[in-house]
């Protein structure tokens, strides 16, 4: 149900212009989505999400299946009508968060056994559920079930876990039936190029309606991620959208960006917003040191977000210090801002066919 469209080439990269088109609005590519964990971009309501032009926004299965539970979001209309956003949503298989949150995991051919990090109460996830549960919640592009690797894995670990994800993502298909939902495959294979390409041809053999590439921004180098990106990409269909799971920072969408991936997600804008770190242009700022105590000056005098049109960075400051609700917000939405503003930037200089001329640095004032 999902139409993907590239309209325009860079010429200065790999980089494309898109527009991928759902049964609930369009989505210009290569595009950001705001990560909804647990039906909810923390301290942002969906009319702030609209105002900043977020297109698409990302919720987590295993969460919501855990709380408040799949089937009740389904019984209150699913997920779109149950958090009031009226636009795209896509939701990830949970296969990180069950492997990422829980100590004690038994994984076999069927699926995996895990105890809930709430309360500790025991479930199975098997690829069938994984698709049952997103199709109760209703998003518009759901995601196949997989197993992600660790970091780091060596060879052989890391090719048996990308054959039981092959098995997985097969299994979801059979699963899956269309309607207004669109399936998602996951490429894993971790760092070693030969895997990538094993599993790159596996999953794109299965004809999904786009791809992912799994299993990246785990804690390995910048480099070797960009590396593994780079080649990922290059191995998937140029037709259908491809999307880059858990990165990262705009230096990071900027340069996959010019490799040819299209969809990011990250809770990076959100948690380092609630942690006083706040994104601008060439780098970003911890809100917290004692420089910006006198500070009258907004954010980013650039910006045009809610927060630097009315606040000083002292206001803000003292807001973090005093442990006030509302710095979560206001921080929050600026963060939130500077992401779809930067993505913005990236498809303008793609449609202008320009150089990406801006840049930025992960480093701290």
């Amino acid at each position: 149900m999902i139409k993907f469209e590239v309209l325009k080439k860079h010429s200065h990269s790999s980089a494309r212009l898109g527009v991928l088109t759902t049964p609930r609005g369009k989505i210009n590519t290569p595009c950001f989505m705001p990560v909804g964990t647990q039906a909810t971009v923390k301290a942002l309501t969906p009319e702030n999400l609209e105002s900043i032009g977020a297109q698409i926004i990302l919720g987590n299965t295993y969460h919501l299946y855990l709380r408040p539970g799949h089937e009740l979001i389904q019984e209150l209309g699913g997920l779109h009508s149950f958090m009031n956003w009226r636009h795209p949503i896509l939701t990830d298989s949970g296969g990180y968060q069950v492997f990422s949150l829980n100590k004690l995991t038994k994984v076999t051919e069927e699926g995996v056994k895990f105890k809930s990090h709430i309360d500790g109460s025991s479930h199975f996830i098997s690829p069938e559920k994984a698709i049952e549960i997103q199709k109760a919640l209703g998003a518009d592009i759901i995601m196949a079930f997989d197993e992600p690797t660790p970091y780091p894995s060596d060879l052989s670990t890391t090719k048996k876990s990308l054959q039981l994800t092959t098995r997985w993502a097969k299994r979801c298909k059979d699963t899956f039936q269309p309607g207004n939902q669109s399936l998602f495959g996951i490429v894993q294979g971790g760092m070693h190029s030969s895997l990538r390409k094993e599993s790159a041809e596996q999953i794109t053999a299965l004809d999904f309606s786009g791809y992912a590439i799994g299993g990246l921004s785990v804690g390995e180098e910048k480099n070797l991620m960009n590396e593994m990106t780079e080649l990922t990409t290059s191995l998937l269909p140029t037709n259908k959208p491809r999307y880059l799971m858990g990165v990262g920072t705009p230096e990071n969408l900027l340069t996959c960006s010019s490799m040819g991936v299209d969809m990011f997600d990250c809770v990076m804008p959100t948690r380092n917003a609630r942690n006083g770190y706040l994104f601008v242009n060439g780098g970003k700022i911890n809100i917290k040191n004692s420089q910006y105590q006198n500070d009258p000056e907004p954010v980013d005098s650039n910006c045009c977000c809610y927060t630097c049109k009315n606040y000083s960075r002292a206001y803000l400051r003292h807001l973090i210090m005093a442990g006030e609700i509302l710095a979560m917000y206001l921080l929050t939405l600026h963060n939130s801002t500077f992401y779809q503003t930067w993505m913005k930037r990236i498809r303008q200089a793609i449609e202008d066919d320009i150089p990406f001329s801006f840049s930025w640095k992960e480093t701290a004032e």
